[in-house]
């Protein structure tokens, strides 16, 4: 099916960040081999995929977020080592470390900053389009990191994704079509995620995940990404079979952070979640 498949490059918020992520990539490069050395002496990260699938209860990824594309400003002032022990503690299974400067405001620092913190996996969610980026996540700690199907052509995301196991690092591969769900099936990546949001309109779209997340095949981990901002959206989410759900902009403008984690994460897995 990929032979047939018809790939163009992203447009919108998606292509402009791709673009830019691709510049940040190519002075990464100059790095290469210090990344590659500092990945391999680093300890083995806690396990991504294993932690997310485990468990009675939906798992959340729970995501340090100062801004967005979509939202603007949303919380500009989170300490991403403090934040990520409050989500901890609250009962997030892992933590998402937004590292996008430009629109989101993470830094590679927070994902620093957090892994000296806390001891949950750590998923690097940015515009990964470089192998030099990803030997950069394993340096920093993460245990796993993001791709994004529509963001890369299909040779691309196949050798990103091989990079990363060899790096030690467990792929999670964004998808948002059939086409995109059939690219991800073909690789090793042993956990799918549905984004609702369109990345190149920024508009939300729920049936999005209600067609694709229960077709993800039952031996990959399923994750739920955007528009998750309650118990009841973790709900509709576990009954389509999601082990996971990844929670960012609800959680980084609540007043209470720590008692809305604990409300998504008290949520059971549905009779298609394990």
């Amino acid at each position: 099916m990929q032979e047939n498949f018809r790939w163009s490059p992203p447009g919108g918020p998606l292509g402009r960040l791709t673009r830019a992520a691709e510049e940040r990539a190519a002075t990464l490069r100059r790095s290469m081999p210090e990344l590659r050395a500092r990945a391999l002496d680093a300890g083995a990260p806690p396990p991504f995929a294993s932690s997310l699938r485990d468990g009675a209860t939906v798992a959340v990824i729970a995501e340090i977020k100062r801004r967005s594309p979509s939202k603007g400003a949303i919380n500009e002032g989170i300490r991403a080592g403090d934040r990520a022990a409050l989500y901890a503690d609250a009962g997030a299974r892992a933590l998402s470390i937004l590292t996008e400067p430009l629109e989101f405001g993470g830094t590679t620092e927070d994902l620093l900053e957090v892994r000296a913190r806390v001891g949950l996996p750590l998923l690097k969610k940015d515009f990964h389009v470089d192998e030099a980026q990803v030997w950069e996540a394993r340096a920093l700690g993460a245990s796993a990191i993001l791709f994004i199907a529509r963001a890369l052509a299909p040779h691309r995301l196949d050798a990103l994704v091989e990079t990363a196991l060899m790096a030690g690092l467990e792929p999670l591969v964004e998808i948002r079509s059939e086409a995109e769900l059939a690219r991800a099936v073909a690789t090793p990546a042993t956990v799918i995620g549905v984004n609702a949001r369109d990345l190149e309109t920024l508009i939300i779209e729920p049936w999005v995940t209600e067609r694709l997340l229960p077709a993800i095949p039952g031996d990959r981990v399923r994750v739920a990404e955007s528009g998750m901002s309650s118990a009841e959206d973790v709900r509709r989410a576990a009954a389509l079979g999601a082990h996971a759900v990844l929670v960012g902009s609800s959680l980084s403008a609540a007043d209470d952070p720590s008692a809305a984690l604990r409300a998504l994460a008290a949520v059971s897995r549905g009779a298609h979640g394990g």
